[in-house]
């Protein structure tokens, strides 16, 4: 199947949204694990959150080195060259004998799991413009799924076979999406043949450039920190305060992935062009989430508190999928570099985050958390004002948002 004869039907947008997910769910399965992980290799509880960061500055490493390829590289090859990557990395983090070795381990399944990136771009060159925001909010939506399910599937299946065949089995899993991909991938290969270095050279230039891109990036970047702190510390809280065990917080996780259910919508508030109210609500709605978070956890509320969950995982997907719509519209050419740029500093973020969220936790209780979780909010929502102020955040027009 070429570029020129492939059309992306409902089924094969399922099939992108599906193997997204569980490409992705990779980089977060440590964050679920973090307690067997660290006591079964002797990591001090201080630098517990370095398990999570290591993988997600590798995902920030590939989102910087490889993804951009997209732009001059045959796509089909490369994603699946990520994915044969991601195999042989988790096998290697199920066998490590140390530390050190899983920490290597975990910056390498990071860095190939970044197939997802390259296939969420490549969806959009195969659908007409004022249909890309639902497409990106469908497969969007997939995944988110992976991002929250990720926990109670590690949760659960450390429960019952230990921490290790979590990484087993989703090696297993990947290869099976290999062999899926390598059905279904069309070939797509850019028009553009640009130089490695160029490219990304390019993407520092498309920082200066675009503007819109340096604001989704700010706005994204502290709303994803957030997130990583989140999830990072709740586990270690809700074995500390409610003594769940991994059974018990893959269940609190599993409340938390209905936030994914927001995904199509914002990608369809994108293309009707409220991109600018589903931000600012967004951001609302994360603060004061994490703010009822703290009250609920002193008070032992624990449903209140997967509620709260709920209601800061939908805010951060909403707000990803409205940004990432700007973004891709800013360039179709520089598509995969544009992506790239902006997903590389979101993550970079999300790695501060993860490990701040177990320093904060381990010093100040989870009140540490839910207080740098507040600042961070109101800081972000006091930048989207002034840009707002000084004209710089627009609305967008229902016709403009079906051009873009």
């Amino acid at each position: 199947m070429t570029q020129d004869t492939f059309r992306l039907s409902p089924a094969l947008t399922g099939i992108f949204a599906a193997v997204c997910g569980m490409t992705v769910a990779n980089i977060y399965y440590a964050q679920a694990l973090i307690g067997p992980i660290t006591r079964d290799l002797a990591i001090a509880p201080a630098w517990a959150g370095i398990v999570v960061t290591l993988t997600q500055l590798g995902y920030g490493a590939g989102l910087f080195l490889i993804v951009p390829l997209s732009d001059r590289s045959e796509n089909r090859r490369l994603v699946l060259m990520t994915v044969a990557g991601l195999v042989a990395s988790l096998a290697g983090a199920a066998l490590s004998p140390s530390a050190p070795a899983f920490m290597l381990c975990s910056v390498a399944v990071g860095l190939c799991a970044v197939g997802s990136q390259i296939l969420l771009p490549l969806a959009t060159h195969f659908v007409a413009p004022e249909l890309r925001g639902r497409v990106i909010g469908n497969i969007m939506g997939g995944l988110i799924s992976g991002i929250m399910l990720a926990r109670p599937l590690a949760n659960a299946v450390a429960a019952a076979l230990g921490w290790r065949a979590v990484f087993w089995v989703s090696a297993v899993m990947m290869a099976l999406v290999g062999g899926v991909l390598w059905r279904v991938l069309p070939r797509y290969v850019p028009a553009q043949r640009i130089r490695y270095r160029s490219l990304l050279w390019f993407i520092g230039h498309l920082l200066v450039e675009y503007a819109p891109l340096r604001r989704r990036i700010a706005y994204h970047g502290i709303l994803f920190a957030v997130f990583n702190m989140f999830w990072t510390a709740i586990p270690l809280m809700l074995h500390a305060r409610f003594g769940l065990g991994q059974g018990g917080i893959a269940l609190f996780a599993l409340a938390g992935a209905g936030g994914a259910l927001a995904a199509p919508l914002a990608g369809r508030l994108a293309d009707a062009g409220y991109t600018r109210a589903a931000t600012c609500g967004a951001m609302g709605i994360i603060g004061v989430a994490s703010l009822i978070s703290g009250w609920a956890a002193g008070a032992g509320w624990l449903v209140s508190l997967a509620a709260m969950a709920l209601m800061l995982d939908a805010g951060v997907q909403t707000n990803h999928i409205v940004s990432q719509r700007v973004v891709y519209g800013l360039n179709d050419r520089a598509r995969g570099r544009l992506n790239a740029a902006y997903m590389t500093a979101v993550f970079l973020c999300g790695a501060a985050g993860s490990s701040g969220g177990a320093a904060l936790y381990s010093a100040w209780g989870w009140w540490g958390f839910v207080i740098a979780a507040v600042v961070l909010c109101g800081a972000d929502l006091a930048l989207f004002a002034l840009e707002i102020a000084y004209g710089h955040e627009k609305p967008v027009s229902l016709t403009a948002a079906r051009r873009s």
